[in-house]
C-alpha cells in the first residue's frame, strides 16, 4: 500500500508539472502571437468578430489630429475603406463613404469589448489572402482615376475637391474643380501633385 501511494503521489506530481509546463508554453505562444500584431491585425480581427450583421464603429484619430467616427467596410494591404459616420469640420454628407491609408493613423479609439475583439487570434483565415487584402492604396486610387469620380482629398491643413487624372507609384494629379463641377479644362482651377504620403483620407 505505501508503494501505491508512492506512485500515485509520484503521478500527481508529474501530472501537475506537465500542466504548468504546457501552459507555460501556451503563455509564451500567445505572448509571440501578440508581439506579431500589426495595427492592421488589430483592425481586421475586430471586424471579423463584431463586423458580421452589426453595425460597429471606432474613433480614428489622424496624424494631424483629426478625429473621425468610421464603420470599417473593406481592407487592403495598406488602408482600409469606411463609411464616415462623423467628421470633425468637414461639410460632408453624413454616411460619405472614405478611403483612409493606415500609414496615416495616429490612434484607435476603442470600447473596451472591442481591444480583447482585436486580439482575438483569426480563425479559419485562408491561407491565399482575398483580394481586396492584396491590393494597395495606389490600385484603388487608380479605380477611382478610372471612372473619373469626384472626391475629396484631405491633407494636413488643407482639403482639395476635384478628379483624379492619373496615379504614380507615390503620388496623384489632382485636376482641382468646384464641388458639382464637372471635370472639364474650363472648370479647373489648378493641376496638383499630391504624394500619397501626405494624404491623411480621401472622401467620396
Amino acid at each position: 500500500m505505501r508503494w501505491d501511494k508512492l506512485f500515485d503521489d509520484l503521478e500527481s506530481q508529474l501530472e501537475h508539472e506537465l500542466s504548468a509546463e504546457e501552459l507555460d508554453i501556451e503563455a509564451e505562444e500567445e505572448r509571440l502571437r501578440l508581439g506579431r500584431l500589426a495595427v492592421r491585425d488589430r483592425l481586421v480581427a475586430l471586424h471579423e468578430q463584431q463586423g458580421q450583421g452589426s453595425e460597429y464603429s471606432i474613433a480614428v484619430t489622424l496624424g494631424t489630429g483629426i478625429r473621425l467616427v468610421l464603420r470599417p467596410a473593406t481592407f487592403g494591404r495598406d488602408w482600409f475603406s469606411a463609411d464616415l459616420v462623423g467628421d470633425a469640420g468637414a461639410a460632408s454628407p453624413a454616411r460619405a463613404q472614405c478611403i483612409v491609408p493606415l500609414a496615416a493613423i495616429a490612434g484607435v479609439g476603442l470600447a473596451a469589448a472591442q481591444v480583447g475583439a482585436s486580439l482575438m487570434p483569426r480563425v479559419g483565415s485562408s491561407p491565399h489572402p482575398s483580394l481586396s487584402s492584396r491590393l494597395g492604396l495606389s490600385f484603388v486610387l487608380r479605380d477611382l482615376c478610372r471612372r473619373r469620380r469626384p472626391l475629396d482629398i484631405v491633407l494636413a491643413g488643407t482639403e482639395l475637391h476635384g478628379t483624379l487624372d492619373r496615379v504614380g507609384r507615390d503620388h496623384v494629379d489632382l485636376a482641382v474643380h468646384e464641388r458639382g463641377a464637372v471635370r472639364r479644362e474650363p472648370n479647373v482651377r489648378e493641376y496638383r501633385l499630391v504624394p500619397l504620403a501626405a494624404v491623411l483620407y480621401v472622401r467620396l
